[in-house]
């Protein structure tokens, strides 16, 4: 058999040209999946299920409202603590005094001018909580990198250890945080985040997570970032302040804002999951086949308008 030899250049030539070929001809792929808008469309009615306005609250912004849903199943000293600051108006007037670029936005009153309401209001860490059995979850196919396990609970992401018998929130975008300083019981729900930026999920187990807002995230995201360190406004910039916040269930039905959430622990959201596993759409060349936790869309819809019989 004769030898083949080949000059330098010849030689890059054609081993240019089969990385090419094998950039360019990838393998089959399996028959593609749907992708989500059509998953969403076929949704059933029973695939979603209605925003308790129990636990939502209402901040109100001079350009529009932001909704966030709470979650006392894991934060249920930090939750009854907020909704009682709620009610007691402490958050009205408060100014949004940090914003973060690619990492939170901050409300909090650090010259103590609001007064606080009567009572205790030192609240125990709350960074995980109890892995119970009775806690639904819906196990993200691929892997994690900050929790032995992650997926979904009732509309929110989560990590778990069955070792540790532990489970926690997420950081992911839009999550909902408790500010605190080094005492990790100095978190009493007066200083609040919110995640705007890439997943800081170093975060997870450190910082007491109380919901995740589900309307108006563009309304915190687009707002002028701080020009001082960490993103705390200087004095030469001019702080948002907050209208009101809110307990939904507070509000008579003409001011609430109704919506839904899809459902977690239905086949629908499994086909979501896939459909943003291996992307179908034409633009798509190569199909990851995996998924980060936060990567996953969480669908929220305004609530069909029920009508009485």
């Amino acid at each position: 058999m004769p030898h083949l030899k080949f000059s330098g250049a010849a030689a890059l030539a054609f081993l240019t040209a089969g990385a090419y070929a094998a950039y360019a001809a990838p393998p089959p792929a399996a028959p593609a999946a749907p992708a989500m808008g059509a998953v969403l469309a076929a949704s059933a009615p029973g695939d979603w299920r209605p925003v308790d306005p129990a636990r939502t609250l209402y901040v109100d912004l001079p350009a529009g409202r932001v909704v966030i849903e709470l979650e006392p199943r894991f934060a249920p000293l930090h939750v009854a603590a907020i909704e009682r600051l709620a009610r007691a108006g402490y958050y009205d007037g408060l100014p949004i005094l940090r914003v973060q670029d690619n990492y939170v936005v901050q409300w909090a009153d650090p010259e103590h001018r609001h007064p606080l309401p009567d009572g205790p209001l030192r609240v125990a860490p709350e960074f995980d909580s109890v892995l119970s059995p009775s806690l639904p979850f819906t196990r993200l196919p691929d892997g994690d990198v900050y929790a032995p396990e992650a997926g979904f609970s009732d509309g929110v992401p989560v990590g778990r250890s069955v070792r540790e018998r532990r489970v926690w929130l997420a950081h992911c975008y839009g999550m909902v945080g408790v500010g605190r300083d080094l005492d990790a019981a100095s978190g009493s729900g007066a200083a609040l985040s919110v995640v705007i930026g890439h997943a800081p999920r170093h975060l997870d187990r450190n910082v007491a997570l109380v919901g995740r807002v589900l309307e108006g995230m563009e309304l915190l995201a687009g707002l002028p970032r701080g020009a001082g360190q960490m993103g705390f406004y200087t004095p030469e910039q001019q702080p948002l302040r907050i209208e009101r916040i809110r307990v939904a269930a507070d509000l008579p039905a003409a001011e609430r804002t109704p919506l839904e959430q899809l459902r977690t622990d239905t086949p629908t959201f499994a086909a979501l999951v896939e459909s943003r596993r291996n992307r179908p759409e034409e633009f798509f060349k190569r199909r990851a086949g995996k998924i980060d936790l936060c990567n996953v869309p969480l669908p929220v819809r305004a609530a069909p308008a029920r009508h009485s019989p």
